[in-house]
């Protein structure tokens, strides 16, 4: 039997190294078009903020949606470094750079 998927299905994101999810599948459930189980938008989010790069993050996430939903994943961030620059970030952006907040 021959395997129809292509390479973009089957390769796995470097967020998800445990997890058996193609990066495709991340992407859609950070996206929010995707629920397994209890991977949902909130814990790709979570992922994505403990492990990418703050390039990654922007480019994946927006600093809008960061800053929407920054509370509320905030708790399921594991480092204390990480915190700190996104706490850092999610309040200077509003008030120095609201632009960047549009659309």
């Amino acid at each position: 039997m021959y395997n129809y998927l292509t390479m973009s299905d089957t390769k796995r994101s470097p967020y998800v190294w445990d997890y058996d999810i193609s990066d495709s599948q991340f992407r859609d459930i950070l996206e929010g078009r995707l629920v397994l189980g209890r991977l949902n938008r909130d814990w790709a989010a979570r992922r994505l903020l403990d492990y990418a790069p703050y390039e990654e993050i922007i480019r994946l996430i927006g600093f809008k949606q960061l800053v929407e939903n920054w509370s509320r994943w905030r708790p399921g961030v594991r480092s204390k470094r990480r915190i700190r620059g996104l706490d850092f970030l999610v309040t200077w952006l509003p008030v120095k750079h609201p632009e960047v907040l549009n659309g």
